[in-house]
């Protein structure tokens, strides 16, 4: 699995019109990619990582401040670009597979006590977020 993670003062998710994950103040947006040979314990290991991630100010994780956090499914993570001016998906775990390692994610960072809202998966998205810093790591599990 891999994940984009930013530090944000805020972050929301549009589809057709309608906000469908929303959150306010600092907090962490973590778009997240999953492969073919991923698995729902490295889901829940990635979930462990984002929800202990000292990234927030003063080198704290959201987990020490209670800060929510925005995840959404991201197959593109896994694009490759090296040939050609066309990227290919072949290493992006097909959607049945994908669907519920990011589902997965969500529930076991809930289960560790986070405040978690989501984009919708397969859906057209408008993301829009204040990244604090600017501040983005990748975290790969």
């Amino acid at each position: 699995m891999r994940a984009v993670v930013q530090r944000v003062n805020g972050a929301s998710v549009v589809v057709d019109g309608e906000t469908v994950g929303e959150i306010v103040g600092q907090g962490l947006c973590a778009l997240v990619g999953v492969t073919h040979d991923d698995t729902p314990e490295k889901a829940a290991q990635l979930a462990r990582k984002l929800w202990s991630l000292r990234i927030l100010q003063d080198e704290k994780s959201c987990s020490d401040v209670a800060a929510p956090l925005l995840v959404i499914s991201q197959f593109t993570l896994y694009g490759d670009a090296r040939k050609g001016r066309r990227p290919t998906w072949n290493a992006a775990a097909p959607g049945a597979v994908a669907e519920p390692l990011v589902d997965e994610v969500v529930a076991r960072l809930r289960e560790l006590g986070a405040q978690v809202e989501t984009g919708r998966f397969g859906a057209d998205m408008k993301v829009s977020l204040t990244n604090d810093g600017p501040f983005t790591v990748i975290v790969e599990i």
